[in-house]
């Protein structure tokens, strides 16, 4: 059974920064290309970021240059370093398999306030 589980949620203040992680089970996680999902209040789920195999990212222009994804497959994990952060980016965060965002499993709320 797939199994992904998003921590490191919490509030913080405008310009602040947190780290997400993901502890990925239940499939071969270095085989597969993973993806931070977001779903800010009232408005639908959106791609954040994704990361391939090789470790490669990529990043949705409202994070760029703000948030940083990275993976460690020996300890099948997902990270989501965010940085600078904004009131717009609370919201609910998932991971999911890249392409599947019906993989995701129980999210972490990010609240950005002062």
């Amino acid at each position: 059974e797939v199994q992904l589980q998003a921590s490191g949620g919490g509030l913080v203040q405008p310009g602040g920064s947190l780290r997400l992680s993901c502890a990925a089970s239940g499939f071969p996680f270095s085989s597969y290309a993973m993806s931070w999902l977001r779903r800010a209040p009232g408005k639908r789920l959106e791609w954040i970021a994704s990361i391939n195999t090789n470790g490669g990212p990529s990043l949705a222009d409202s994070v760029e240059g703000r948030f940083t994804i990275s993976r460690d497959n020996a300890q099948n994990t997902l990270y989501l370093q965010m940085n600078s952060l904004r009131p717009e980016d609370t919201g609910a965060y998932y991971c999911a398999k890249a392409g599947s965002w019906a993989s995701r499993g129980r999210g972490t709320l990010v609240t950005v306030s002062s």
